[in-house]
C-alpha cells in the first residue's frame, strides 16, 4: 500500500522551540505534503527565508532526510547534475527520502490484531494479521494482544530487513471494546524500547483517511468506524475534535431509543446496541431462534448473514432494521456537525455499507436537514481493512516532521532499564 497525502498541512499544536527547528519542521511537513518540489516552490510555499531554507535543505539532504532528484525523464537535467553543468532545464526537484526511516502502526480490535512496518511514505513494508476468536472481548484483553503484539514487531522488523535503530516509534490505534489503551501501554513498554504512541481506534481512522484516503482535501468530516464498537472521528476545520477529557467522538453511545435494548456500556438504547456488529448478529440469532452458526470469529459470521440476505427473510429484516437505525445515526451527525462528507469504515462499516449504503442513503435523506444533507456526501473508507494501522502509523510520523526529524535516542531492543516514553499529542 502506498499512500500519498495531499491535503492541508495538519495542525502543529507542539511548541517549537527554536526558530531552526521550526523551518525545519516546516520545510519537512510541505514536502511530504506536497513534493516533488524545487527548492524555489519550496521557499514559495513555506514563507521561509531563501537563505535560511537553502542552508537547513543542505543540511537535510546531508543527513539523507531530503533527495534531490532531476526531473523525470529530463536527460539534459540529470546531466547537468551528473557534471555539475549549469543549463535552462527544469530545477531538480525535493522529496523526502522514503527509505531514510520507518514506522509500525498497530490496531488493536476486537477481531484481530494487525502490525504493519511503513517507511517514510507510509508504504508498507511488512505486515502480520492475527484474528481474534468468537466471544467477549475480556478474554482476549489487553495481556493477549500486547503478546501479540510484541511478537509481530520483531517478526515484520525482520520480514523487512530493517536495522532496529531505523525505527522511529509504533504508533497504536485501540479499538478493542471493554478495555482502553492505558493496560496495554504498560504492557508494551516493558517489551520494547521503541517510543510508543496510543491512540483509539476511530481517531487512527479519520487521520489516515483524512491524509490518505476518502477525506482527503476535506477541512470538515466524520469518519466512522464501526464493528463490534461503534465510534467516529469529528474533523472540524482539518483538526479532530476531542472533548476537554479527550473521550470525543462516543457516537455509538449516543441514544437513538429511549428505554431501548441493552448497551455493553450500561445505558439503553445506544446507537451502538442497533448497529455494532455484535448487536446485529444477536438480531439474527434471536430471529432465527439459535439456529445459526456464525463461524470461526465475528467477521466470518457477519458475512454468513450479508450472503444470508439474498435467500432469507429473516436476514433481509435484520440488515434492513440495522440500516435504519444506522441512517437515523448518520442523519444526527450531519445535523450536529453540517460537515462535507461522512466516511464509513471498520470492518463491519465496509461490509454492511458495501450491500446497504443505498438504503442508509434513503433514510439519511429522510431524516436529516435538507439544505445541510445537500451538502453532505456518504461515502465508504478509502483505504480498506489496513486503514487503523496506517492511521497508526503516522502518529510517529508525525511526530518526526513535528520535530524536525531529530531522531530521538534509541535504546537497545528489550534491553531497557527505564522504558522509552509515550508521546501523547493532538493530531490531525
Amino acid at each position: 500500500m502506498t499512500a500519498k497525502a495531499r491535503t492541508a498541512q495538519p495542525s502543529l499544536r507542539t511548541t517549537v522551540r527554536d526558530p531552526r527547528r521550526g523551518s525545519r519542521s516546516s520545510l519537512l511537513w510541505t514536502l511530504y505534503l506536497h513534493a516533488p518540489l524545487s527548492r524555489q516552490e519550496l521557499v514559495r510555499r513555506t514563507g521561509v527565508g531563501a537563505t535560511t531554507a537553502s542552508a537547513v535543505i543542505d543540511e537535510l539532504i546531508a543527513e539523507g532526510v531530503v533527495k534531490e532528484e532531476p526531473v523525470a525523464g529530463d536527460l539534459v537535467a540529470q546531466h547537468a547534475v551528473a557534471h555539475d553543468l549549469v543549463t535552462d532545464a527544469q530545477p531538480p526537484r525535493l522529496r523526502l527520502a522514503s527509505e531514510h526511516r520507518y514506522v509500525i502502526g498497530v490496531e488493536v480490535a476486537d477481531t484481530r490484531v494487525r502490525v504493519g512496518l511503513f517507511d517514510l511514505a507510509l508504504t508498507q513494508r511488512a505486515g502480520a494479521v492475527h484474528p481474534l476468536p468468537a466471544g467477549p472481548p475480556p478474554e482476549h484483553g489487553a495481556e493477549t494482544a500486547a503478546r501479540h503484539i510484541l511478537t509481530f514487531l520483531d517478526a515484520v522488523v525482520e520480514e523487512a530487513g530493517i536495522p532496529h535503530g531505523h525505527i522511529l516509534g509504533v504508533g497504536v490505534g485501540v479499538s478493542a471494546t471493554g478495555w482502553d489503551g492505558a493496560p496495554l501501554e504498560r504492557l508494551l513498554r516493558t517489551g520494547t524500547a521503541l517510543p510508543l504512541h496510543i491512540d483509539n481506534g476511530a481517531e487512527a481512522l479519520g487521520r489516515a483517511e483524512m491524509w490518505f484516503g476518502a477525506g482527503r482535501g476535506l477541512q470538515h468530516a466524520v469518519v466512522a468506524l464501526i464493528g463490534s464498537g461503534v465510534s467516529a472521528s469529528v474533523i472540524t476545520h482539518g483538526s479532530p475534535y476531542r472533548g476537554a477529557t479527550d473521550s470525543a467522538g462516543q457516537w455509538g453511545h449516543t441514544t437513538v431509543q429511549a428505554g431501548g435494548r441493552s448497551c455493553r456500556c450500561g445505558a439503553r438504547g445506544c446507537l451502538e446496541a442497533y448497529i455494532g456488529a455484535d448487536a446485529v448478529l444477536e438480531r439474527y440469532r434471536q430471529a432465527r431462534r439459535g439456529r445459526f452458526t456464525p463461524g470461526a470469529d465475528r467477521e466470518s459470521a457477519f458475512a454468513v448473514l450479508l450472503a444470508a440476505a439474498d435467500t432469507s427473510s429473516a436476514a433481509q429484516r435484520v440488515l434492513e432494521e440495522a440500516a435504519v437505525y444506522l441512517g437515523a445515526g448518520i442523519a444526527n451527525l450531519v445535523n450536529l456537525f453540517n460537515p462535507q462528507r461522512i466516511i464509513l469504515g471498520g470492518w463491519a462499516g465496509l461490509m454492511f455499507g458495501a450491500r446497504m449504503l443505498p438504503r442508509i442513503r434513503e433514510t439519511i435523506a429522510a431524516q436529516a436537514l435538507r439544505r445541510p444533507y445537500a451538502q453532505t456526501d456518504i461515502e465508504l473508507c478509502g483505504l480498506g481493512p489496513h486503514a487503523v494501522a496506517l492511521g497508526a502509523a503516522a502518529l510517529p510520523l508525525r511526530h518526526f516532521l513535528t520535530d524536525g526529524a531529530h531522531r530521538p535516542a534509541t535504546t537497545p531492543r528489550r534491553a531497557l532499564t527505564r522504558a522509552a516514553p509515550t508521546t501523547r499529542m493532538s493530531v490531525p
